[in-house]
């Protein structure tokens, strides 16, 4: 995929309600072979699979950076690793595992290599570092900074759905229904959307997932001839990180897991405290906004007004949608997604108060387009990555969940209460994995490791996609020696918000194993 990542991490709910986030050449490895033995028996299978070191090459096909970057086009290095495609039959079939590495610039101290994931499920790890790089430089000081595209997303063995232009009919289509007609028109297309998913990647589907993702790191680490695994997860990349600290507790170096997850709720109650999370977020937004005056946000004298206005804007896409600088409409589901890919960042409130003033003195619905296209994985190109059938893939994999219609209407109330804005069309996203032709497996959402060294959980008070309880939640159920540091801030994540209180405290951590003091708040 060749896009730019302006609004990191993408949305847990996935395709079915806010969000639906080039090729690399890559040559194979040397004959030389690692194997390994450890003890917990969910490992076996991992290590009766002989491991070859990557091959590491120049990299070709990736993004273009940010203009400002100051990480060299030329410190990027690629590789492909075989990984068995059904680890019960490590023997078997192989598919390549894309990796992308920056050496470390202080080779002297190097510690080792820090394995990222920024987000998901279904979002990619090598264009991702690519463009963000420069935010981890001084852990690119003594650390290889390596990431990976997990199974079934972007260029490892990616599970595709539909062609581009049914994604741009996807995305632009009504996820808030309101009437019976509504209500089929919808219920018909996630239909249609799984059964492309089974006749494009029928067999892949049941080989990827959390569990098999963790096991593939596992296998990452050998080849990357690590002793422990030294880990940064970001949003579902906490969730990533805790099945492989269950599955490989000896094996866990130093990891920081931040935006956590709360792996130990089910998916109904997930997307209901999520909607909860956006709506509060907007209500910041309001509140920002109002106090820049008539003048700069000309939406409302106060926040509450503000959101009325917001409501009052989507609302009209539904009956009339915007025209904008394409030939492509602003419809009512593409304008939710443009604000709550806004609400991921700070940084990107600015454009959302834009983009709505644009909506209503202008009648020009371009840049909450453009939000929009950079929730769902679209490239200006009009290409879409993988992100939508790689996340409800990973999705269904990872729960047994399987929601009716009925169940979406009697919750329907709670989600609107929670959220007058993204309730509906968070609601109806439940309906992701209904007629999966695989069954999902609840095992995925067991992170327990009470044995493994300590890990730092760290979570933002002002989160919109991964709510802050959800932060001690994981640290709970991580057990053992986790310890929580809080942001009291906004936007989706700590570490990338660039407050100095929670740079320097993940950093000391990394870099010279200090752990913080239960309760550490950065404010």
């Amino acid at each position: 995929m060749a896009h730019h990542r302006a609004i990191p991490g993408t949305l847990l709910v996935g395709a079915g309600a806010l969000a639906v986030s080039g090729l690399i050449s890559c040559l194979g490895g040397t004959s030389v072979q690692r194997t390994e033995t450890t003890t917990p028996a969910a490992a076996v299978s991992v290590h009766r699979a002989a491991v070859r070191p990557p091959d590491w090459k120049r990299c070709t096909g990736l993004p273009e950076p940010p203009a400002d970057t100051e990480t060299p086009p030329d410190a990027f290095r690629c590789a492909t690793l075989k990984v068995p495609l059904d680890y019960a039959r490590p023997a078997g079939e192989k598919i390549g595992i894309a990796l992308i590495k920056i050496p470390a610039t202080d080779r002297r101290h190097r510690i080792g290599s820090l394995l990222f994931n920024f987000g998901g499920p279904g979002g990619d790890g090598v264009d991702t570092l690519a463009q963000v790089a420069d935010q981890y430089a001084e852990l690119g000081t003594r650390y290889d900074l390596v990431a990976f595209d997990p199974r079934g997303v972007g260029r490892s063995a990616p599970v595709t759905c539909v062609g581009d232009r049914r994604m741009d009919k996807i995305t632009a289509r009504d996820d808030s229904p309101d009437t019976a007609a509504e209500e089929k028109a919808y219920i018909d297309g996630r239909a249609a959307y799984v059964q492309g998913c089974e006749a494009r990647s029928g067999e892949l589907l049941p080989h990827v997932g959390t569990l098999n993702a963790a096991r593939d790191m596992e296998m990452i680490r050998i080849a990357l001839g690590e002793r422990k695994l030294h880990y940064f997860g970001v949003s579902y990349g906490t969730w990533l990180g805790g099945a492989y600290a269950h599955q490989f507790p000896d094996k866990v170096g130093r990891a920081v897991l931040d935006a956590a997850v709360d792996t130990g709720i089910g998916s109904a109650d997930l997307a209901l405290q999520q909607a909860a999370a956006f709506q509060r977020a907007l209500r910041d937004f309001g509140d920002a906004c109002a106090r820049l005056g008539r003048k700069h946000c000309p939406l409302g004298a106060d926040g509450p007004s503000v959101v009325k206005s917001i409501g009052r804007i989507l609302d009209g896409l539904d009956r009339k949608p915007l025209p904008t600088s394409g030939d492509r409409r602003l419809t009512q589901s593409l304008g939710t997604s443009g604000v709550a890919a806004a609400l991921y960042s700070r940084s990107a409130w600015p454009y959302l108060a834009q983009g709505l003033v644009d909506a209503v003195k202008r009648r020009d619905g371009s840049l909450l387009l453009m939000l929009a296209d950079v929730q769902n994985g679209r490239n200006e190109d009009g290409t879409y990555t993988n992100l939508a059938a790689a996340n409800t893939a990973i999705t269904c994999a990872d729960g047994t969940d399987r929601h009716s219609p009925s169940d979406v209407r009697r919750l329907l109330p709670k989600f609107r209460n929670a959220s007058p804005i993204f309730g509906t069309s968070m609601a109806w996203g439940l309906l992701q994995c209904t007629g999966w032709p695989v069954p999902g497996d609840d095992a995925a959402r067991e992170v327990s490791a009470p044995s493994a060294a300590p890990i730092l959980v760290v979570g933002n008070t002002g989160d919109p996609a991964t709510p802050y309880a959800w932060a001690p939640a994981l640290t709970r159920e991580l057990g053992g020696r986790a310890t929580l540091l809080t942001l009291d801030g906004e936007g989706h994540g700590a570490y990338d918000t660039g407050d100095p209180c929670v740079r320097k405290t993940v950093n000391a951590y990394l870099l010279r194993g200090r752990v913080p003091a239960a309760g550490t708040t950065c404010d």
